[in-house]
């Protein structure tokens, strides 16, 4: 589980990107803010989702997202700060950033990832 912090064109779609192109999946990525899902088959499956549109946890469970939350895959989830209580202690917490040269900045919260290691 990955949620994606960050403001508008700050790269959540292209960090999916990569991830995605790491599990061998070839058909284009695009954000998912009108569909809210996309589904991938790679060497496993990627499921990316946009949550700008959702309205809270409720309207979330009500088109599935939690289902998918917690299935055999990968999720990448933008706008996941619309959802906090269905996210999963687990959850790999990554922020992007647009600097003002137009590079981007990149923090990940690993406190969880620590506590495993």
């Amino acid at each position: 589980m990955i949620a994606l912090y960050g403001g508008l064109a700050a790269g959540k779609t292209t960090f999916t990107k990569g991830i995605a192109q790491s599990l061998g999946i070839t058909e284009p990525i695009t954000s998912p803010t009108y569909t809210i899902i996309s589904e991938y088959e790679g060497t496993c499956p990627l499921y990316h989702m946009d949550c700008y549109r959702i309205e809270g946890d409720e309207d979330a469970i009500a088109i599935g997202i939690d289902e998918l939350l917690y299935s055999k895959g990968i999720c990448i989830i933008e706008w996941s700060e619309r959802i906090p209580h269905l996210l999963p202690d687990t959850t790999i917490k990554i922020t992007l950033s647009v600097l003002p040269e137009g590079e981007r900045r990149i923090v990940i919260d690993s406190t969880e990832l620590e506590a495993q290691l």
